[in-house]
């Protein structure tokens, strides 16, 4: 069906600046990937985010692939993980062998917590998955407290809350990884696909270029002929002395030319999604039924807007916003241990009540940085109106 507000797959658009960096690239960039740009880019991340190393890759997932090479798993070691995520989140940790133990979330904050995290802690955990979910940055100075008495690897899965921060520290900038989207979805966008890893460890930092580009890298003896045998050479990037396979998950030129500006405006992005979002919560306070987390300070940077329906009617108010209104809800993130893949993979058993809660009751609004001030004001006016008949009909 057609609606009139859909849950559109992209975000933003684009200023004329962005688009003039876009149409520079493409004339000037030589190479197409791997130059100056992406160095530029990483470069101007770093200076951002406040860490020392951060690499651009193709997509968050290619990212988080990174990572889990990097922790190193023995087979059985368990990896705590929150259950109510993108599955992005954590297979490719369970591909490298990890057990998943699935977090519940907090019912508020709709994250997990250095409680949730503590209460799934075994004699063979090794790293946490935390996932700043919505665009609300967890409790980090906590979780890297228990981290440390435990000596778990943290990942900080900052997929949606690039720019969001807690006592005065940006997502990501915590834990021993920190993982970045610029999918079509996110706060900013390089062009639908994009991803930067960020790493804390000098170590990792001196092998992810090989581990991502092929294992491309200089041979250890002069050539008195450049090409030969070869322009360079290809090996293993070595950890711990493991030797580790490597990838191709680059980011081209023209995305980093473009995530260079879109730097220059994630934040006032943020701060508009923000304020949208406080006043469409606010202006919904007598509908105590449809609870949101409101938070007015950059520890969110409402990525997405999802509420809670607590009085059972979630289904019915979805399908009369879309049918008579026009207007597209959805329901996000089903809990990881409820699909059949990792049912099938034997990872199905969960305790995760508010989880389970959560998304059995949970609407995600359409909330796109595009949408115009008449697009709020008529989905406000909508979701009120649904509201009054759903209590009429009480």
């Amino acid at each position: 069906m057609k609606f009139i507000l859909p849950f559109s797959g992209r975000s933003h658009q684009y200023c004329e600046e962005e688009i003039s960096a876009v149409a520079t690239a493409m004339r000037d960039a030589d190479p197409l990937t791997q130059g100056k740009y992406r160095t530029e880019f990483e470069r101007k991340f770093c200076d951002y985010n406040g860490v020392e190393f951060a690499y651009t890759t193709c997509n968050a997932t290619a990212s988080l692939e990174m990572a889990a090479q990097l922790c190193q798993f023995s087979h059985g070691d368990d990896i705590i993980i929150p259950s109510h995520t993108f599955t992005a989140s954590a297979y490719p940790f369970l591909k490298k062998g990890a057990r998943p133990i699935w977090a519940d979330i907090d019912l508020t904050t709709r994250v997990i917590t250095a409680e949730s995290i503590r209460k799934c802690l075994t004699a063979r955990s090794k790293a946490i998955v935390v996932v700043h979910l919505y665009g609300f940055i967890a409790d980090m100075p906590a979780i890297m407290e228990l981290a440390r008495e435990h000596g778990l690897i943290v990942i900080e899965d900052a997929a949606q809350a690039i720019g969001t921060e807690i006592e005065g520290r940006k997502a990501g900038a915590f834990g021993d990884f920190g993982v970045f989207s610029f999918h079509s979805h996110k706060n900013i966008t390089t062009l639908g696909e994009g991803g930067m890893l960020v790493v804390k460890n000098p170590e990792y930092a001196g092998i992810v270029p090989m581990l991502r580009h092929n294992g491309h890298c200089a041979f250890d003896y002069p050539r008195e002929d450049y090409w030969i045998p070869a322009m360079g050479n290809v090996d293993f990037p070595i950890l711990n002395g493991q030797d580790l396979w490597p990838n191709n998950y680059c980011l081209g030129e023209i995305e980093c030319a473009l995530g260079i500006k879109l730097l220059d405006r994630i934040d006032s992005i943020n701060d508009k999604k923000r304020e949208r979002a406080m006043w469409f919560i606010d202006a919904l306070a007598d509908f105590p039924e449809l609870e949101f987390h409101r938070v007015d300070t950059r520890r969110h940077n409402y990525h997405l807007l999802p509420a809670r329906m607590t009085n059972g009617k979630r289904d019915a108010f979805i399908r009369k916003m879309a049918l008579q209104k026009g207007v597209q809800c959805v329901v996000q993130y089903y809990p990881l241990n409820r699909y059949d893949m990792y049912q099938k993979a034997g990872f199905g058993a969960a305790d995760c009540p508010n989880a389970d809660l959560f998304f059995d009751n949970m609407i995600s609004f359409p909330f796109h940085h595009w949408m115009s001030e008449a697009d709020l004001e008529y989905m406000l006016e909508a979701s009120r109106s649904v509201l009054t008949q759903l209590r009429l009909q009480a």
